[in-house]
C-alpha cells in the first residue's frame, strides 16, 4: 500500500512497535493494531498496569525507608544541640530532587503542547476533508438542479417555439436527452451523500476530548509546580507545618504521576501499532462505517498509479454530453434564431446555464481527484503519528522524572523536618510577648535575682 505524501513511520514508531506484548495470561499477542480484539485490549491494559506496579513498589520503598528512619534512628545524646552529621546533605538531596522535578515540569509543558499541536493538525485535516466532501455534494446538487430547471423551462419553451420545424425540434429534444444524461451521471458523483460518518463530527469529538486532556495536564503540571515551590519555601524557612502539608501533597502528586504514566505508556504503544501500518485499519474501519465500495476508498486512501479513478467513466460521459449540448445549442442559434426570433431568449439562457455548468464541472473534476483528500489523510497521519506521539513520549518522560523526584522528596522531607530547630514553632511570635517561652524564662530569672 502506498504511504500518504510526506509520511513515513518514525524511529520511535518502529521501536515501540517492536516491544513484546502479552495478555493477562502472559501469552504473546501480535503487535498489529486491533483495538476490537480482547487479547489486544488486555495487552494495553497490562502496559498501563506496569505503572501501577511501579507505584506500589515506590510506596513500599518509601514506607520501609520511613519506618527504618523512625524506628531505627539512634538516640541523640542528652543536651546535644548540633544537628547530626549528614543533615545538610539530606536537605541538598531534597532540593536537587525538587529541581529535577521542576525540569520535568518544563518537559511536561513541552510534551503537552506537542500533543495538542498534533491533535489540532488532525482536526484541521478532518475539517478540510469535510469541506471537500461538502463542496462535492454542493456542486453536484447545484448542477443537477440547473440542468433540471433548464429541461423544465428553456428546453420545453424552445420545443414549443420550434414546433413548425421538426428537425429543429429533434435537435432540442436531443439537447434535452443529453442534459438528462448529464444529470443522471452527476448524481452518482456525490458519493458521500447520506453517509453516516461525518468528518466534521469526528473532528469536533476529537477537539472536545483534547480540550479536557490538555486542561487536565496543565492542572497537573501547575499542581506539581506549586508543590515544588512551596516545598522549597518550607525548607528555606524551616517551617514544619508547610513541610508536612507539602509531604501530603507530594504523595498525592506521586500517585497522579504514576497514573498518568500508565495512560501515556498504553496510548503510545497503541498509537505506534496504528502508525506502523495505518492504511489497512483505516480502510476497513471506513468501509465498515460508511458502506462505500473498496474501489472508492482505495482510490482516495492510496492514490497511486495502480488504483484507477472509479468516477472516470461518469466524468467522461458527462463531459461528452456537455460538449454535445454545446454543439446542438450552437446549431440552434445558427439555424433557429433567424427564423424564430422568440427562440433567442431560451437559447441564450441555455448557453448561460451550460457555461456555468461547465465551469462547475471542471471544479468538480478537480475536487474528485484523489490528491486533495489524500493530502488531508497524510496531514492527519503526520499530526497523529509524529507530533502527538512525540508529545506523549515527552509526557512519559515528565511522569518518570516527576515520580522519581517526588519519591526522593518523600524520603528526604521527614529527615529534613527532624533537623529543624525547635524554635521554628515560635518563629512568628514577638520577642516582647510575655507568653513567649524564652521571654518567660528571662522573666523568672529576673524575679529570682530580685
Amino acid at each position: 500500500m502506498g504511504a500518504p505524501p510526506g509520511y513515513r513511520p518514525s524511529a520511535w514508531v518502529h521501536l515501540l512497535h517492536q516491544l513484546p506484548r502479552a495478555d493477562f495470561q502472559l501469552r504473546p499477542v501480535p503487535s498489529a493494531f486491533a483495538p476490537q480484539e480482547r487479547e489486544y485490549q488486555q495487552a494495553l491494559l497490562l502496559v498501563a498496569a506496569l505503572a501501577g506496579l511501579g507505584l506500589g513498589l515506590s510506596l513500599i520503598f518509601i514506607a520501609v525507608y520511613l519506618i527504618r528512619f523512625c524506628c531505627c534512628r539512634p538516640p541523640e545524646p542528652p543536651g546535644a544541640k548540633s544537628p547530626p552529621p549528614g543533615g545538610g546533605c539530606v536537605t541538598w538531596n531534597c532540593i536537587a530532587a525538587l529541581l529535577v522535578g521542576c525540569a520535568g515540569i518544563g518537559v511536561g509543558f513541552y510534551g503537552n503542547s506537542e500533543t495538542s499541536d498534533g491533535v489540532s493538525q488532525l482536526s484541521s485535516a478532518l475539517l478540510h476533508a469535510n469541506h471537500t466532501l461538502t463542496a462535492i455534494d454542493h456542486l453536484v446538487l447545484e448542477m443537477v438542479e440547473r440542468l433540471d430547471e433548464a429541461v423544465r423551462t428553456e428546453l420545453t419553451t424552445l420545443e414549443e417555439v420550434l414546433t413548425q420545424r421538426t428537425e429543429l425540434v429533434a435537435a432540442a429534444r436531443g439537447a434535452r436527452r443529453q442534459a438528462e444524461t448529464v444529470a443522471q451521471q452527476l448524481q452518482g458523483l456525490a458519493f458521500w451523500r447520506g453517509v453516516p460518518l461525518s468528518p466534521l463530527q469526528v473532528a469536533e469529538d476529537v477537539s472536545f476530548v483534547e480540550e479536557y486532556r490538555w486542561l487536565a495536564y496543565v492542572l497537573l503540571l501547575l499542581l506539581e509546580l506549586l508543590v515544588c515551590l512551596f516545598t522549597l519555601l518550607g525548607l528555606a524557612r524551616q517551617s514544619k507545618w508547610l513541610v508536612i502539608v507539602m509531604t501530603v501533597m507530594s504523595l498525592l502528586v506521586l500517585v497522579l504521576s504514576w497514573g498518568s504514566m500508565g495512560l501515556e505508556a498504553a496510548t503510545a504503544v497503541g498509537l505506534s501499532d496504528f502508525c506502523s501500518s495505518p492504511d489497512s485499519y483505516i480502510l476497513n474501519l471506513t468501509q465498515e462505517e460508511t458502506g462505500l465500495g473498496s474501489d472508492i476508498l482505495n482510490y482516495y486512501f492510496l492514490c497511486n498509479q495502480a488504483v484507477s479513478n472509479p468516477f472516470q467513466q461518469r466524468l467522461t460521459l458527462s463531459q461528452r454530453a456537455l460538449a454535445n449540448i454545446h454543439s446542438q445549442l450552437q446549431g440552434l442559434e445558427r439555424e433557429a434564431v433567424p427564423q424564430f426570433p422568440s427562440a433567442q431568449k431560451p437559447v441564450l439562457s441555455l448557453e448561460e446555464t451550460l457555461n456555468v455548468t461547465e465551469g462547475n464541472f471542471h471544479q468538480l473534476v478537480a475536487l474528485l481527484h484523489c490528491r486533495g483528500l489524500h493530502k488531508d489523510y497524510g496531514s492527519a497521519l503526520r499530526g497523529l503519528c509524529e507530533d502527538t506521539l512525540e508529545g506523549l513520549l515527552f509526557l512519559l518522560l515528565f511522569s518518570l522524572l516527576s515520580a522519581g523526584a517526588l519519591a526522593t522528596v518523600l524520603c528526604s522531607l521527614p529527615r529534613a523536618w527532624a533537623l529543624f530547630p525547635p524554635s521554628d514553632d515560635y518563629e512568628d511570635t514577638d520577642d516582647d510577648d510575655p507568653f513567649n517561652p524564652q521571654e518567660s524564662k528571662r522573666f523568672v530569672q529576673w524575679q529570682s535575682s530580685i
